[in-house]
């Protein structure tokens, strides 16, 4: 079973995924969040709609610290459409 619940995720991000129905993790997102949420690098190639976007989204939130109020993050696309989608 790959359930996000067995993450270790903050109760309330666990609580908005449940919300949203996200219950079960994607194979990518299965291998690439463990060593995300270990503080690894991770580089990962799937087909689109696999779960790639929520996997590092989730292991960035993971990290942030809401007290801070300073940037602690920055994506980069490539493209403008996958920003829009991002």
């Amino acid at each position: 079973m790959n359930a996000f619940s067995t993450l270790p995720l903050d109760p309330q991000l666990l609580s908005a995924l449940s919300a949203l129905d996200y219950n079960e993790m994607t194979p990518v997102q299965a291998l690439s969040l463990p060593p995300m949420l270990d503080q690894k690098d991770v580089i990962a190639q799937a087909p689109t709609g696999s779960g790639k976007t929520a996997a590092f989204g989730l292991g960035i939130i993971a990290r942030l610290d809401p007290a801070l109020a300073v940037v602690q993050a920055l994506v980069l696309c490539p493209t403008r459409e996958l920003a829009d989608q991002v």
